[in-house]
């Protein structure tokens, strides 16, 4: 009797989700700080953080469209991936340095668009080295260490906030060594050898390539629009807590707290995800941001928001790893790195309307208006994925 080895998560995607981990590290030790920083100490308003949030997120998904269908043009992956690894860590000394809100603001785009690079090429190199059978696992995985470098970074940040006495431009240095060891560590890792049988796509954005994206993957990028509106910047996050009494040095714990959650949560629902229908697990975590919207709502309390902090890193857990694998799933295998840039074009741009929208109801309504809107899309987006997802992702 033959006995199959179970697929194992491949070691280069281990390897990619430490990469993440120390980025995210060196990344999340400044956006935790970064709203704060803006608006306690640079005067900017709440609309303003909106925008910045919301236009830095769009200019990094503009960017992945490209270098998704740029990935698939060349047949290759990791070029890309590392010119982008590179340029987010170029700019850690310019937050450090700067002195006016138009170095920040400069700084946090040049960041994103290092994202842009990067994320779309990465997420198509992960599923092509994943099986099938493990291939929720795997964007899960990722997804995992990713948000445990999240949790780490404001981790650091309270303690170097405590060290330095809430010098926050100091504390900006030391984002620069986990970002440096991200890029070395992300040299080592090989992509999978093209073989004869799939060839490199020489117009992955013309219209005849495009429309190999079939129905279910429209469907996909729809949902995914609709539900991104829900889910605003999480520095509305750390902004509800701050207006809430939570002390200055303590900031960085709400995405300390959200980001453990989110870490605890992505690898099991990506495992979960392999043995069910992905749409099960994907409409839980649609639930989850709708429990979450409601309690930061209605709760004023340090101990409220806590558990709507909760929430919000939970429903993260079951849902970004999730529609990464779904995009995998629905799209042709050589123009996975286009697919993966139009999703996240999609969910860029729902990304700085709803970062907008959340700036201007919290200006106009304040946070309780804020963050019932966002439980009202929640529901539009989950009841849309109940009705439709029998007859399109099965």
């Amino acid at each position: 009797m033959n006995h199959q080895t179970p697929a194992r998560v491949p070691t280069a995607v281990w390897a990619l989700g430490f990469v993440s981990l120390l980025m995210d590290v060196s990344s999340e030790l400044i956006h935790a700080l970064l709203p704060v920083y803006l608006v306690t100490f640079l005067g900017t308003s709440m609309m303003t953080v909106g925008a910045i949030e919301g236009i830095a997120e769009a200019t990094a998904s503009i960017t992945r469209v490209f270098s998704g269908a740029l990935s698939d043009r060349l047949g290759r992956r990791k070029g890309l991936v590392v010119a982008g690894y590179t340029l987010a860590a170029i700019t850690k000394p310019v937050f450090a340095l700067a002195t006016s809100v138009f170095w920040l603001v400069t700084a946090r785009f040049v960041d994103r668009i290092g994202k842009g690079i990067r994320g779309a090429p990465r997420d198509a190199l992960i599923a092509d080295l994943s099986p099938p059978e493990v291939r929720g696992a795997s964007f899960g995985l990722r997804q995992s260490l990713d948000t445990t470098g999240a949790l780490l970074g404001p981790l650091l940040a309270i303690g170097l906030m405590w060290a330095t006495s809430n010098d926050i431009p100091k504390v900006f240095w030391f984002a620069v060594i986990p970002a440096v060891l991200a890029v070395l560590l992300l040299l080592s890792v090989r992509e999978p050898e093209t073989t004869s049988e799939k060839k490199p796509v020489q117009a992955p954005l013309s219209r005849r390539e495009l429309s190999r994206l079939g129905r279910p993957f429209r469907w996909l990028v729809g949902f995914a629009f609709v539900f991104t509106l829900a889910r605003f910047s999480e520095a509305f996050l750390i902004l509800k807590a701050e207006a809430s009494g939570l002390s200055l040095m303590l900031v960085p714990g709400v995405m300390v707290l959200m980001n453990l959650s989110y870490a605890l949560a992505a690898y099991p629902a990506g495992i979960l995800s392999d043995r069910r229908d992905r749409t099960d697990t994907l409409a839980v975590g649609m639930a989850l941001l709708l429990a979450a919207d409601l309690v930061l709502a209605l709760c004023s309390s340090i101990g409220g928001i806590a558990v709507g902090v909760l929430l919000w890193g939970l429903h993260m857990g079951f849902t970004q790893g999730i529609v990464a694998s779904l995009v995998a799933d629905t799209a042709p295998d050589d123009l996975r790195g286009t697919a993966y840039g139009v999703i996240n074009l999609a969910t860029g741009i729902g990304l700085l309307a709803a970062s907008l929208l959340a700036g201007g109801l919290w200006d106009w309504l304040g946070a309780p208006g804020t963050f019932l809107t966002g439980a009202a899309l929640a529901l539009v987006s989950l009841a849309g994925l109940l009705l439709v997802r029998r007859r399109v992702f099965v």
